[in-house]
């Protein structure tokens, strides 16, 4: 697991509870952030350390155990991805624990879910640099909670996938970015996507791009990714 600088907009739900999940899901997408659930520690470590998270929400009761060994094994592997504990224990002893055995933050259930939001973001923002709730990158400003893309006066929707895949773009500052690390921002690990789907959301992308008068595209780099760049100007 490298200590890489995270580009992604997209988190990881440990939650064994279906209905919760699906409630978190939902209210963490209308705020433009992205989740892939993972319904126990050993579903979770595998995922983990297959994709690049900005942050891990951690149900300390789940059904292969304690959601705090998943986070005392991921600081014992000097992984350093933030982790919010979430749990039915509200006892002063058991915040002391998790903290110490290496969580970020304790939200203890129930819980209101534009307080979760708001510690989400709060988390986001910490490691491993400081990020502005906005995206920007030379004319252009994301905006995750209203789904669009700002240059100037303009603005345009974004789809779910959209959205996640500018937002990594937009971090990369103009670098580039490999095509298993969009598609892992756009549809995460857990759902399946078809070979070209990267190639369709990144022609909407760019016409959307062009619809708000940007002087940047998404650039195919040849054999190693896309970056968002000054397009070429046509011969």
């Amino acid at each position: 697991m490298p200590q890489t600088a995270r580009l992604s907009q997209r988190i990881a739900l440990i939650e064994d509870h279906q209905r919760l999940a699906s409630l978190v899901q939902r209210g963490l997408a209308a705020a433009g952030v992205a989740v892939d659930v993972f319904p126990s520690q050993a579903t979770a470590w595998h995922g983990l350390s297959h994709g690049d998270y900005a942050l891990a929400v951690v149900d300390r009761g789940l059904s292969d155990g304690d959601g705090l060994e998943l986070v005392q094994r991921l600081r014992a592997a000097g992984h350093r991805l933030p982790c919010l504990m979430l749990t039915a224990r509200d006892a002063l002893h058991d915040r002391v624990a998790g903290l110490e055995a290496g969580a970020d933050d304790y939200l203890p259930k129930p819980f209101a879910m534009e307080e979760l939001v708001a510690r989400v973001r709060a988390l986001m923002r910490r490691p491993l640099e400081v990020r502005a709730l906005h995206p920007a990158h030379g004319d252009l400003v994301v905006v995750p909670e209203g789904a669009s893309v700002a240059c100037g006066g303009r603005s345009a929707a974004l789809a779910p996938a959209e959205l996640q895949i500018l937002i990594c773009l937009v971090r990369a500052a103009g670098e580039v970015v490999r095509r298993t690390t969009l598609e892992a921002a756009a549809w995460g690990v857990s759902d399946a996507v078809t070979p070209n789907a990267l190639d369709v959301a990144l022609h909407r992308l760019r016409r959307k791009l062009d619809a708000v008068g940007s002087a940047l595209s998404v650039v195919n780099v040849r054999h190693q990714g896309f970056a968002l760049r000054h397009a070429d100007p046509a011969p």
